[in-house]
């Protein structure tokens, strides 16, 4: 199972199942119930790595956004240390250049591509991008387990 992790005040963690299934929870839940949701995926599925967004603060952004926003990183950059879920941090270019949803700050583009690729699912802003983070990191997990060592050949 891979994770996506979305963590602006109206993001949320995605996960991905190997069926592909995808669940999710809003990052304005309590930070237990997220805690708890993220811990039993992983009791149930094990969570194989976590894909995380790399944030910064914003120009125009302020002094109070901006230390609310690093709190919640902090506290789910927390979350995978404490469960031992091992992760890396993916920019936003990086993961929508290849998801192919390049959205220059407009949420309906990332909403869209989301859309298309979970059309059984309600997607909204809060959930699109944490689903299209956890796909990418799908797809690249695979790529790098998929990474085969060549087969030595023994001489006769």
């Amino acid at each position: 199972m891979i994770l996506g992790v979305d963590p602006g005040g109206s993001g949320a963690i995605a996960c991905i199942d190997d069926g592909g299934e995808p669940s999710w929870i809003k990052l304005d839940s309590t930070e237990a119930d997220i805690a708890h949701a993220v811990a039993s995926w992983d009791a149930e599925h094990v969570v194989d790595f976590a894909f995380i967004e790399r944030v910064h603060s914003m120009p125009k952004q302020g002094v109070s956004s901006s230390f609310k926003f690093g709190q919640s990183y902090g506290f789910l950059r927390g979350i995978l240390v404490a469960l031992s879920i091992p992760f890396e941090e993916v920019t936003p270019q990086t993961w929508q250049k290849s998801m192919g949803c390049m959205s220059k700050g407009n949420k309906n583009v990332t909403k869209a591509r989301a859309q298309q690729l979970f059309p059984g699912v309600k997607i909204t802003h809060a959930n699109a991008d944490a689903l299209l983070i956890a796909e990418y990191g799908r797809r690249v997990w695979e790529s790098r387990r998929s990474v085969a060592v060549p087969e030595h050949k023994q001489v006769e």
